[in-house]
């Protein structure tokens, strides 16, 4: 994977250079530059909240709550988790590997990242309601509010039961 997204990025910027010049490479590369400087504190502080997660959270209440057997609670319970959690994929994603890592299962994981990419309040609060207004949030709620569940369940389907 990281052998095609090299190769794909020197396409890109060879292509970039006989179009725009070697000026506009070496804009570009300032400017990945400035990304990573920006993204990589966050993904080393996101690592090491999981990595705390993990050291925290006893297996066993885990697995109680989020495992195999959770069944239907385990499913809204990540509902309601991933709704709440704020921050983008370098705090989700991080959070979920240390959750799976201690218990949670595959369902309710997929369950949560479904719930924090199509639920989430702070994304709604900031950004939605300003830009699109409340008609357009409360449709897109209500078309969205099911699909977290039925992620999980169908999850559940593909390779665990769902437990009552």
């Amino acid at each position: 994977m990281t052998v095609f997204f090299v190769v794909l990025a020197a396409a890109a910027g060879t292509l970039l250079a006989q179009r725009q010049g070697v000026e506009a490479v070496t804009g570009a590369l300032l400017s990945a530059g400035e990304l990573i400087a920006l993204v990589i504190p966050l993904v080393v502080i996101a690592i090491v909240m999981a990595a705390y997660a993990q050291a925290l959270l006893p297996r066993e209440i885990v697995e109680r709550w989020l495992g195999r057997d959770a069944g239907w609670r385990g499913l809204f319970i990540a509902i309601a988790a991933g709704a709440v959690t704020p921050g983008g994929p370098f705090m989700a994603f991080p959070l979920v590997v240390g959750l799976r890592a201690v218990g949670a299962s595959l369902p309710i994981c997929i369950t949560y990242l479904t719930a924090w990419s199509v639920l989430g309040i702070q994304r709604i609060l900031v950004w939605e309601l300003p830009f699109f207004g409340v008609d357009f949030v409360v449709l897109r709620l209500l078309v969205s509010l099911p699909l977290p569940l039925i992620a999980g369940v169908t999850a559940q389907w593909l390779g665990e039961p769902v437990r009552r």
